[in-house]
């Protein structure tokens, strides 16, 4: 886990000094005595998000602007902040010009050192946090299923494992969770050479339908002046995507079953069976058991589509998949309107975590349309947990700690495991401490 803070002063008092106002204002710091011992320990692989430098450093291993030259050096992005009680305008201006955060003179009060490197952290988080976005987008399969929690992780072990296979699939989910992202998944990774056919069957009249799904023959019904093929056969090789197939005809699903179960169709106004392979994808956004005890779906076709079922999370069960799934929207977005991306802070992120988003994925594709376009205004900021009014350190820090967990187990709906690795400790510690401050993880699940 990086440090906060990597501190470099020579003097041991004034350091020890910086280091206290730091640590008093909840930053985690490292300090050194000179540049060499920070650059070995950059070197090394040890993290900081941030650099506190003075200028004047004793030793051959140069001052503070060098130090802050060679770090810049191995990465442009870390803040550093330069510390002088011998500068002036010229100094200062050259050390921003040099890509310095912060210049600061001696003599400074230690709030305003404290405010300074903490907005450094900040920026430098949410400089990581892209970073590491931008790195997961790229590591993505061509698939288009974006998110690492852990049902899509699920999701697509499953999709590999069935992709192969010559069976057909059931996909479950509530609108907007990507039930046609995932059938293009399964026919991309199947190998197989035909197109990829989806038809909605909630938006075809039920008049046409048996000819827009078999096909006809000229003249079987009036107005039929040429053959027509149907989506079944048009499919041939590849796949066939049946989306809300809850609103297929039930006259029409004993035809569609017995064509899952023998492989062949039968033009309308035809009496000649056709062969067809093609693995057919159903998709539905109800319990189709219910409905089939309903009477309004045929048990046989449910029974036999249900052999290999793939359910589709909501998107208030993967928040964590969020800020991924927001920042490739944005970007599409703005490469489709040739404008640049804009950008969006941490609170923002996690008022938009807070979001109940009954429309799923494509309720956030649509937010981070508008974002990108200048319409979306920002989410509301998160409500401060009520605490109490801190009257020594030890309270303080209590009241700080309790701040912190209450905000990441909001962020991730209770999910200890998922919190405990954003606060970067054991799962027996944080349960511990949940004990502790008398935090229940229910009141967040539903959140």
């Amino acid at each position: 886990m990086a440090t906060d803070v990597f501190l470099v002063d020579d003097d041991d008092a004034v350091r020890d000094s910086l280091q206290q106002a730091l640590e008093l204002s909840g930053l985690t710091v490292r300090s050194f005595g000179g540049a060499r011992a920070a650059l070995d320990a950059l070197g090394a692989g040890d993290e900081t998000l941030a650099l506190v430098t003075d200028v004047r450093l004793g030793g051959s291993d140069g001052d503070g602007l060098d130090l802050m030259g060679r770090v810049r050096a191995l990465d442009a992005q870390l803040p550093v902040i330069v510390l002088t009680g011998h500068g002036g305008v010229a100094m200062a201006v050259q050390a921003m010009r040099d890509g310095a955060h912060d210049f600061i003179e001696k003599p400074f009060s230690p709030a305003r050192l404290a405010t300074t490197a903490r907005r450094a952290v900040e920026q430098r988080r949410l400089v990581l946090e892209n970073r590491a976005l931008r790195q997961q987008i790229e590591r993505a399969d061509d698939w288009g299923i974006v998110g690492h929690s852990a049902p899509m992780r699920e999701l697509r072990r499953l999709v590999t494992a069935l992709a192969p296979l010559a069976i057909d699939v059931l996909l479950l989910g509530e609108t907007g969770t990507g039930k046609e992202v995932v059938a293009r998944a399964l026919h991309s990774a199947s190998g197989r050479r035909g197109p990829f056919v989806a038809i909605n069957c909630g938006a075809v009249p039920e008049t046409v339908f048996e000819s827009e799904i078999f096909g006809h023959e000229a003249g079987a019904f009036t107005g039929a002046q040429k053959r027509r093929i149907g989506k079944i056969e048009h499919a041939q090789g590849g796949t066939l995507f049946l989306d809300e197939i809850e609103s297929m005809p039930v006259t029409l699903q004993a035809k569609l079953l017995r064509t899952i179960q023998e492989r062949c169709i039968e033009r309308l106004g035809s009496n000649q069976a056709i062969a067809v392979d093609c693995r057919i994808v159903a998709a539905s956004k109800v319990d189709l058991l219910e409905a089939a005890e309903r009477g309004q779906f045929r048990a046989d076709l449910y029974y036999r589509l249900e052999v290999a079922t793939l359910k589709l999370p909501p998107l208030r069960e993967r928040v964590d998949d969020i800020p991924l799934l927001f920042r490739h929207f944005v970007a599409a977005a703005a490469q489709r309107h040739n404008i640049e991306a804009p950008p969006w802070s941490s609170a923002e992120l996690l008022g938009w975590q807070q979001r109940p988003w009954p429309g799923n994925v494509r309720e956030l594709r649509n937010v981070a349309e508008r974002w990108c376009l200048g319409l979306e205004s920002a989410p509301a900021p998160p409500a401060p947990t009520p605490t109490p009014t801190p009257s020594s350190l030890s309270d303080t820090v209590v009241a700080a700690e309790r701040q912190c967990i209450v905000a990441a187990m909001r962020a991730h709906r209770g999910n200890v495991h998922q919190a405990a690795e954003q606060l970067g400790v054991p799962r027996k510690t944080l349960y511990d401490k949940l004990g502790r401050l008398g935090i229940d993880t229910r009141e967040f699940r539903n959140g």
